[in-house]
């Protein structure tokens, strides 16, 4: 894990390298789940015609595609410090109707009260201030507005613990190798699932910034999370 102060350049240097494989690795690491657990980011945040939402860390655009497949007429604005990720979303079909924006998430070049929701999928566990960048993101929605996010979250300590950890620590290393060719990226991922907060304490983190109605659910034997709350 870098240091916090090399991991914005990190990241985004690490996110462009293996931004023509990133979807393709997250179905094979997810067993195609990832595909549900973004459209279930998208049910929580229940958008209607004419709202405006703000997918955060969107990467090639998955969460802001299917936003506007479950919401026709709303504005979808993905924001992503990486470019490489955002032109491969660019030119998947769809990918015309969102606003691309190059963005960092502890500074958002938007005004307070933009968006009605703000969404985002494997954001936090990569940025290095997460209370920060959870102040940006309820500074920008409108009163009553919903948060949603899906990250990663350290396995639980149950009779699973070691085969989930085999699973994070020698294959996906291992297939991330073969399909992208960087290993770095792959090594990372894993260690920073396991050095993220935990469920209960991103909740913790929500209700701190002062989101209300906070909750998750756990995915994928405890590995992953939805959060959600309303400003």
């Amino acid at each position: 894990m870098p240091p916090a102060g090399e991991r914005p350049a990190f990241v985004r240097a690490m996110f462009a390298s293996i931004a023509p494989r990133y979807d393709l690795m997250n179905r094979l690491m997810t067993l195609g789940q990832d595909r549900t657990w973004r459209r279930e980011v998208v049910r929580r945040a229940a958008l209607a015609a004419g709202q405006r939402v703000l997918d955060l860390g969107t990467g090639t655009g998955d969460i802001a595609l299917e936003a506007l497949r479950q919401a026709p007429g709303i504005l979808a604005v993905g924001a992503d410090f990486t470019p490489e990720m955002m032109r491969v979303g660019r030119s998947r079909a769809g990918g015309a109707q969102v606003r691309w924006v190059v963005a960092d998430a502890l500074h958002l070049p938007f005004a307070p009260g933009s968006f009605e929701a703000v969404t985002s999928g494997y954001l936090l566990r990569n940025v290095a201030d997460v209370p920060q960048a959870l102040i940006e993101q309820h500074r920008v929605l409108r009163s009553q507005g919903r948060f949603v996010c899906l990250d990663t979250t350290p396995p639980p300590r149950n009779l699973l613990r070691p085969f989930i950890r085999f699973h994070l620590h020698v294959m996906i290393p291992l297939v991330g190798r073969v399909i992208t060719g960087s290993s770095t990226a792959y090594t990372y991922l894993p260690d920073s699932t396991e050095a993220f907060h935990s469920a209960e304490k991103l909740a913790d983190r929500l209700q701190a910034v002062g989101l209300r109605e906070v909750g998750f659910a756990r995915r994928m034997l405890g590995t992953m999370a939805i959060h959600w709350g309303v400003k």
